[in-house]
């Protein structure tokens, strides 16, 4: 089978690429192991009319304008803000921490609470290694011992199945502090949900003359049949090296999808559970899109080890490992034409907005330009 460009993987990465190169009149081919488009973006309407993210909660959120008018030119966008609960100490309170959570937690007025004197005391009564060098450090260096054992040390290990001090001090970047009462989750300035979803919102890239998909189907069980110019790879970076450095760790989700009598389940979108239950959160789908109905359906997470990859794992040994296969895609975009995109293919975090912009830069760069 001959084309101009075969992609690995009908996610986000892939389809915004694919849809770049097509209208540049580029025949594209997509290769997807999974039996549908959108990758872990995929949603669906059960039998209640509710949409249900099959694999975890995806909100849109980005301060790029360009990104935010690509997607807009497949899909009309509901305003919505997310707005998070953390259960801790028998009490829900605003996550991520803001005044309104620390007053509730040392018992202050909520409007007389300064942030950063409470924040600078717990510092203060802390013990962390300067600069920090692992997530724990990273952690109590922005809001001392108490706040990070209350919301992030048994989140993490029941996420990670590891101490925070094995993971990188690099994932404390994602996490922001309030210092009002600002109970958004995401502070960006432009903020949905796709109004008929994810996968709809997929399907309208994808729907392009040039561009043809083969779903249910591993690229590397075929690859020799496929002839191209051209390779974009969306999948897991490892593997694509057949694993000459060793495996990296992923973490997948066992996720527990139940419906309920009850016109709502829960008093927000999603609610975690740092210390108490086996699972790290609840998702209750019905608030992304205002949804109608007298049930309501709820998905409780349990991490796992195998399985789907959801998470890369941010170690030590993981980043060593990540960095010499990196040398590999750095030899294999400048040599090759084999481009790598995405989360998995390039061992990092991304979110949906990081990966449109990287897949549209990407293909800008280093196939347009040329």
């Amino acid at each position: 089978m001959k084309v101009d460009i075969v992609i690995v993987g009908a996610g986000l990465s892939g389809a915004t690429a694919a849809r770049i190169l097509a209208e540049k009149g580029y025949k594209v081919l997509i290769i997807e192991r999974l039996k549908h488009i959108a990758g872990h973006c995929y949603d669906y309407k059960n039998e209640f009319g509710i949409s249900i993210h099959k694999y975890g909660p995806h909100i849109f959120h980005t301060n790029d304008k360009e990104t935010w008018d690509f997607v807009n030119k497949f899909s009309k966008f509901r305003y919505y803000q997310h707005r998070v609960l953390s259960y801790v100490e028998g009490n829900y309170v605003p996550f991520p921490v803001n005044r309104t959570t620390l007053s509730r937690i040392f018992g202050l007025k909520p409007y007389s609470t300064d942030v950063k004197k409470i924040l600078q005391q717990e510092i203060d009564r802390s013990n962390y290694i300067k600069p920090p060098l692992n997530f724990r450090d990273a952690v109590v260096s922005q809001m001392g011992e108490k706040l990070y054992s209350l919301f992030y040390k048994n989140y993490t290990i029941k996420q990670w199945q590891t101490h925070p001090e094995n993971i990188s001090a690099d994932l404390a970047k994602r996490i922001p502090i309030r210092e009002n009462d600002d109970n958004r989750y995401f502070a960006d300035k432009y903020q949905g949900i796709p109004l008929y979803g994810y996968t709809k919102l997929v399907e309208s890239i994808l729907d392009h003359e040039n561009i043809s998909i083969l779903l249910g189907q591993d690229y590397f069980e075929i690859k020799e049949e496929l002839k191209s110019d051209i390779l974009i790879y969306t999948g897991e970076l490892d593997r694509y090296f057949n694993y000459k450095y060793g495996k990296l760790e992923y973490r997948s989700l066992d996720l527990k999808i139940e419906t309920y009598e009850k016109e709502y389940f829960q008093q927000a979108a999603v609610i975690n559970y740092p210390n108490d239950y086996d699972w790290t959160r609840i998702t209750e789908f019905k608030y992304f899109l205002d949804e109608k109905s007298s049930k309501t359906s709820v998905c409780f997470e349990y991490p796992k080890a195998s399985g789907e990859p959801y998470y890369i794992v941010m170690t030590k040994e993981n980043i060593q490992k990540r960095d010499l296969y990196l040398q590999e895609v750095k030899r294999c975009e400048e040599m090759d034409n084999v481009f790598f995109i995405g989360r998995l293919a390039e061992y990092r975090y991304y979110n949906m907005d990081q990966v449109i912009k990287a897949a549209v830069d990407k293909v800008n760069k280093n196939i347009l330009s040329k």
